[in-house]
């Protein structure tokens, strides 16, 4: 008999990161060479295919790039490109991303401006990109958005992995004995009539130990992490289904839509039915994010 995998945390965070359609863009320069790029999209990619590059973010020291290494820009950025001091010349992948959904902003909103990775796995899945993009063939728009969207999940778990790395507090709670159980159950059954006590109960701790613990590693209490996560998947709900509000409220762990409203409020300052109208405003409106 197969066993069902559960989905993992970031998995559900991640899983609105979506390159449909990606433009993506692949330039060859040679020096003396410098690019100013603004980006306009919730999410840009930057891929240094061959050679190497500097980058010169507007602020924050520069970094040299080599051949591999993927830059990752989230939100509105100005930075410039240009050559390493090399002879040779460079070829840069560009591309933007849609970031639709309050689950991957929950992740997206905790990270750095700008993220520099370089990792085998991140080189083996640019060498596929660059191969890809270099003939045209039938299904090469397909191909492109499996591979970008692989290449980008993959940078971003590599660089959350890292001991340095200014992962949002959830991300390395989730490895720990005690409030790792707790985010998994927590994440798993979000509709299930969680209590401190019960939680700790399942984490084999004490309540005291349990509700100090998951403070300390998480940077709030038990219960308002799970308001707030239940909120999150609401408006993730209210935003990709049609479903009504009491439904979805049932579904996250509310009574009826009269509950959902008054924590959504709480939490988000506006009520269910105005954030899915607000959202569905928003994604009729033309795209107007541009590559360089």
């Amino acid at each position: 008999m197969s066993k069902l995998v559960p989905m993992d945390t970031l998995s559900q965070l991640l899983r609105d990161v979506c390159p449909r359609g990606a433009s993506f863009r692949r330039t060859t320069v040679s020096p003396p060479w410098s690019r100013q790029f603004e980006t306009g999209a919730p999410l840009t990619l930057l891929a240094i295919a061959q050679g190497a590059a500097r980058l010169s973010p507007a602020d924050g020291a520069p970094a040299d790039l080599r051949a591999g290494t993927v830059v990752l820009a989230l939100g509105t950025q100005r930075y410039a490109l240009g050559d390493a001091g090399g002879d040779g010349s460079a070829e840069v992948l560009t591309g933007t991303f849609t970031a639709e959904g309050s689950l991957c902003d929950r992740i997206l909103g905790g990270l750095p401006p700008l993220l520099v990775v370089r990792t085998d796995a991140v080189t083996h899945l640019l060498e596929l990109v660059t191969a890809e993009l270099a003939e045209e063939r039938p299904g090469r728009q397909a191909i492109l958005d499996h591979l970008l969207g692989l290449l980008l999940v993959t940078a971003l778990r590599d660089w959350l992995a890292r001991p340095e790395s200014d992962a949002p507090p959830w991300y390395h709670a989730q490895h720990d004995p005690v409030t790792g159980v707790a985010l998994r159950l927590m994440h798993a059954d979000p509709a299930h009539p969680w209590s401190v006590g019960e939680l700790a109960r399942r984490a084999a701790v004490s309540r005291a130990t349990f509700a100090r613990r998951f403070a300390d590693l998480v940077g709030e209490p038990p219960m308002a992490y799970l308001t707030c996560w239940r909120i999150c998947l609401a408006a993730d709900l209210l935003e990709h289904t049609d479903d009504t509000v009491n439904a979805i409220a049932r579904r996250v762990g509310y009574t009826d839509a009269d509950a959902l409203s008054v924590a959504f409020k709480r939490v988000r300052g506006i009520r269910p039915v105005e954030h899915r109208a607000a959202q569905r405003r928003a994604t009729s409106l033309p795209a107007t994010a541009t590559i360089p």
